[in-house]
């Protein structure tokens, strides 16, 4: 417990004990009424002063006002013997006791988010003559050469030129397994060195690198409400001024027809007591507080509450291919030519993508494996979603997918083996073909068994692959729709109209390339593979999947509908209860102790209840 919490606990132990003892106490009129002030202050003085500041602001309707009101008012009747001391000592007890659990809960869910927090690094090592000195990881350069030494986090994002060791992923991913890396694999800030002194080359500065993101995603998440906090804050906006209105109107009507004003007064008091909204306004924030910090643990970032409400109805998930599904590493399965030498086809392909970032050239290029002399390569043309044309050791060299030979009017072999077809023509010549292949990542498949298993009725897959590729991978992993031989450009179109076609639901995009970007920002969700995503493509998503692991989807919607889940069930409960209550207490059948439950009680409940959202079940 925090210095806070054990103050207030102290506090609400000494006013517990002090009212007891008064009970033993045989005082009567202002000697009693002095001696139950003690522990009334003791517990309430804060409330009060509370209460005090936001009468003086002009923000008077509030839980504070309404529990001082309450609690003066039951006082008062103390003196005239129809009401009692207790019950005002009480309402205060039990309030305060409310907001020590709600304190707590809100403790445990910074616990979660600061897990998140912590991986921001202290500092970066730069070696300068023999020896090591710490900087500021933001005064570090691209290109910077850093050393990580053993139990030290990796501060900048960046790839290893020495050294060979284990990295602790948790805090990012959520696993515990480690990852090993070796030279010349990427590594991204946040994660911490196990074993082995590795030197890393940075690649971006430190506000550009992982680690800033995930904190900037995390800092900013409470900043985008969900309909139902919006709908909770208009509730309690209008709905505390009516019940005060109605409490006034208990107080002054019935008395005046039927006379007894202070056992009225008393049920005024007590209605304002049950009516006070502490329940719905603490409950429902802090139940997707809590969710957000147990998805942040479980590796899965949600910008927003809003983007939680919306995933819990989740209904159609569409998938791009390369890299979100399959590993996004391709190599040459087969090389067919008609004239020609394989080796020097593939050398002629491998020079004219030389170029190009798409991940086909640089499986071209990873088969190949050998240098790439640039001098030999002039005159490079990327056409997007047909292929590259150069001039290379002075012919002029294609090589592209069917559409690109189409357009140069040169007719290709047919190949009916699955995989991705590069044909190559060298001087307007037909040359042949090289056929590469990207295998579906291993855990892609249980991805899609788990989206049914949670409730997703349709699953989509969009690539630009021909569609017997397309097609054969759709069927080894289960997908129930396929969208095939799509230019960049046409994916946006095509989930416009998959969100035409949608009769209800929320449709969500999962990618993780920079052409995904515009396809992430229109879809209901966009979710991103954080750990290996591109930049644009993780700035454009509402959600990010920090390992690239499919299955978290299926994860993120079943904690999203947990989430939701208990927030209805706190919604539900809190009203049923409250309306209950106020209509007993208002005919007289229930005193100020039903309307301390009505309140704090159902308070209580309601924030142990939210907590149960922080709790992420493992997959």
């Amino acid at each position: 417990m925090t210095k806070k919490q054990k103050k207030m606990l102290l506090r609400i132990v000494l006013a517990a004990a002090l009212m007891l003892i008064l009970h033993f106490v045989p005082a009567q009129g202002l000697a009693k009424f002095g001696l139950y002030l003690i522990p009334y202050l003791v517990i309430g003085h804060d409330l009060l002063r509370k209460a005090f500041l936001g009468i003086r602001n002009r923000q008077v309707f509030d839980e504070n006002f309404l529990m001082a009101v309450a609690t003066i008012g039951a006082m008062v009747l103390g003196l005239t013997q129809t009401g009692d001391y207790a019950e005002a000592i009480a309402v205060m007890l039990f309030f305060q006791t409310g907001e020590l659990f709600e304190s707590y809960a809100v403790g445990k869910s910074r616990k979660n988010i600061a897990a998140l927090m912590d991986i921001r690094p202290d500092h970066a090592n730069i070696e300068e003559n023999g020896s090591l000195i710490q900087v500021d990881p933001e005064e570090v350069a691209v290109g910077t050469v850093i050393v990580v030494q053993p139990g030290e986090k990796v501060p900048i994002d960046g790839t290893i030129v020495e050294g060979t060791g284990a990295l602790d992923t948790a805090a990012l991913t959520g696993e515990s397994l480690p990852r090993d890396v070796a030279p010349g694999d990427a590594v991204i800030s946040g994660c911490i060195s196990l074993t082995g002194l590795l030197k890393i080359r940075t690649t971006k500065e430190f506000g550009e690198s992982t680690v800033s993101k995930i904190l900037d995603l995390v800092e900013n998440a409470s900043s985008r409400k969900s309909r139902s906090e919006h709908f909770v804050t208009k509730f309690a906006k209008y709905y505390t001024p009516a019940v005060c209105a109605s409490a006034l109107v208990l107080a002054v009507i019935p008395p005046l027809i039927w006379g007894d004003w202070s056992v009225w007064l008393y049920r005024a008091l007590s209605f304002l007591v049950a009516s006070c909204p502490c329940a719905l306004v603490i409950s429902i924030p802090l139940t997707f507080f809590a969710g957000i910090g147990g998805a942040g643990k479980a590796g899965v970032l949600v910008k927003g509450s809003n983007y939680l409400e919306a995933l819990a109805k989740a209904e159609t998930v569409v998938f791009d291919k390369t890299g979100t599904l399959t590993r996004g590493t391709f190599a040459v399965t087969k090389i067919y030519t008609r004239d020609m030498e394989e080796s020097l086809l593939l050398e002629y392909a491998a020079l004219a993508e030389s170029a190009s970032s798409h991940p086909i050239s640089d499986g071209i290029r990873r088969s190949y494996g050998k240098g790439i002399d640039r001098s030999l390569v002039t005159d490079i043309q990327e056409l997007s979603g047909h292929g590259v044309t150069a001039q290379v050791d002075g012919k002029t060299v294609a090589a592209g997918n069917d559409k690109l030979m189409q357009t140069l009017g040169i007719t290709p072999e047919i190949c009916a083996e699955p995989g991705t077809l590069v044909h190559v023509a060298v001087d307007g010549i037909y040359a042949g073909y090289i056929l590469i292949s990207d295998q579906p990542k291993p855990t892609a498949g249980e991805a899609m068994a788990k989206l049914k298993a949670v409730g997703v009725k349709d699953t989509v897959m969009l690539t630009g692959d021909r569609a017997e590729v397309a097609d054969a991978v759709a069927r080894e992993l289960g997908i129930s729709r396929v969208c095939s031989q799509l230019l960049p450009g046409d994916k946006v179109e095509k989930v416009e109209q998959l969100l035409a076609e949608k009769s209800g639901g929320k449709l969500v995009f999962v990618g993780d390339g920079i052409n995904d970007a515009p396809v992430l920002s229109r879809a209901d969700i966009g979710i991103a593979m954080g750990a290996l995503g591109s930049d644009a493509a993780i700035e454009a998503a509402d959600i990010v999947l920090m390992d690239d692991d499919p299955r978290k989807i299926a994860k993120a919607i079943r904690i999203a509908r947990r989430c939701m889940g208990i927030v209805y069930q706190n919604i539900v409960f809190s009203i049923a209860v409250k309306v209950l209550a106020l209509v007993l207490v208002a005919l007289g059948v229930a005193n100020m102790w039903v309307a301390i439950f009505a309140d704090t009680g159902v308070m209580v409940l309601a924030v142990l209840n939210a907590i149960r959202a922080m709790f992420v079940k493992k997959m």
